[in-house]
Parts: C-alpha cells; structure tokens; sequence
C-alpha cells in the first residue's frame, strides 16, 4: 500500500468511527416512547410489523418513536409498551 493510499484509508475509518460515537451518544439521549408516534411515523418493530412508519393509528399505545429522555410523560406516552391496537 502506499502512502498515500494508508492516508486516505486511515482518514476515512476515522471519519467512520466518529459518526459512530456520535450516533452512539445521540441515541442515549433518547428513550423510545409509546403512545405518542403518529400514523406512519413510529420507530421500527412494534405491533405486528417491522419496519418504521408502518403505524396505523395516531397514538397507539403498542407503536413508540424515539424522544428526547425525560420527556415522554410530558407529552403523554409512556417508557413501557401498551396492549396491541388497531
């Protein structure tokens, strides 16, 4: 390899390391909250399917997104999933 090339490589995977831990740090700032995600604007993998934006229902208690910890009650959800809805 040459130098250049190692250079580039090594740029590169640190570049890559840093979105990681940044990911990383954003995702610990959120909770996932159920009862509050919109009709098609859910998180993934809840009531029956698995993928995001499969919500049927605005406010199923069964479907989450993710918010910013700390703020789930006060927008009316709840950090544990409901019964199964519509």
């Amino acid at each position: 390899m040459s130098t250049k090339t190692t250079l580039v490589t090594a740029a590169i995977g640190s570049l890559l390391a840093l979105a990681a831990a940044s990911a990383s740090a954003e995702d610990a700032a959120k909770e996932k909250c159920y009862g509050v995600a919109k009709a098609g604007q859910n998180g993934c993998a809840a009531n029956g399917h698995g993928c995001a934006g499969q919500a049927k229902v605005d406010n199923d208690p069964a479907e989450w997104k993710h918010v910013e910890k700390g703020q789930c009650e006060t927008m009316g959800g709840s950090t544990e999933p409901g019964k199964k809805g519509a």
